[in-house]
């Protein structure tokens, strides 16, 4: 018997695209999965922001989707968090990416998921669900956020105990990090909920946690929402963005832009 070799597709760049090389793989289960991938010395990106990645598609152009970046803007590499879609264009062949595989990476990454698009506050609160926990990931690591707000605040709702990536690190209050493991023990705080299983934590969704208060327990200040100190970003379900969106403003908070910096944001390219 002889070994079958599956011939991988040669990429090649083009103006709008590099071509980088799958560094390691990551399955937290049978839907999720994050990787990391090389950085080309030129890439410069905000903590927060999204860039354009992609395989060869079947017509073989480029095959595209937009994805944040899960890494801080200073690390060497960089990672990414994706679902699982067995019938999607892209994850359907993106979840079979091994090391070594080659890989599309927009040359020009933004967004509006960064502190440049709030006002100054003390409290930041990222409140995210699935894999919309990826660009908090990315500031939650940015020794910069914790110069800006005296606490650092990631919520990540999922419906399964397994679909909360990274929860060791974050738990930890990234302990091993070589660059905020200093702030973060004192300034970061982790609020995972499941909503569907069975969990020593919150078991509630994330405006039944704000609307009772606990969403606040352990973190100074008030046990609300204040236009005055708090600012937000939110990435995720549509269902979550529009819900708080549309309550943040009934409460006197305004939403920011790149251009225009407020007390609110989310990534508009995602939501639609």
């Amino acid at each position: 018997m002889t070994d079958v070799t599956i011939e991988k597709p040669v990429l090649e760049p083009t103006g709008a695209l590099s071509v980088e090389t799958v560094l390691s793989v990551r399955h937290w289960n049978e839907h999720l999965f994050s990787f990391r991938i090389s950085r080309p010395a030129s890439f410069r990106f905000r903590s927060g922001e999204f860039v354009m990645i992609g395989l060869k598609g079947e017509n073989g152009k480029p095959l595209l989707r937009a994805y944040s970046v899960a890494s801080p803007s200073w690390d060497e590499e960089l990672e990414f968090l994706s679902i699982k879609v067995e019938d999607g264009p892209l994850t359907s062949k993106l979840q079979l990416i091994e090391p070594g595989d080659q890989i599309y990476l927009g040359r020009k990454p933004t967004g509006t998921l960064v502190t440049d698009a709030l006002l100054p506050g003390k409290r930041l609160f990222m409140l995210s669900t699935g894999t919309g926990l990826a660009p908090f990931l990315s500031l939650s690591r940015d020794p910069d956020v914790y110069e800006f707000y005296e606490q650092v605040v990631a919520v990540h709702s999922v419906r399964r105990v397994s679909d909360l990536a990274f929860r060791e690190e974050l738990t930890a209050k990234w302990a091993e990090d070589p660059l905020v493991s200093e702030q973060a023990p004192a300034q970061f705080h982790y609020v995972p909920t499941v909503t569907r299983e069975p969990f020593d934590g919150h078991t509630a969704r994330i405006d039944k946690l704000v609307e009772s208060g606990v969403l606040f327990e352990g973190i100074p200040g008030a046990p609300r929402f204040d236009p005055e100190t708090d600012r937000i970003m939110m990435c995720g379900s549509m269902e979550m963005i529009k819900q708080f969106a549309a309550w943040f403003e009934a409460n006197g908070f305004t939403e920011g832009s790149n251009a225009a910096p407020g007390q609110f944001v989310i990534e508009r390219a995602f939501v639609g």
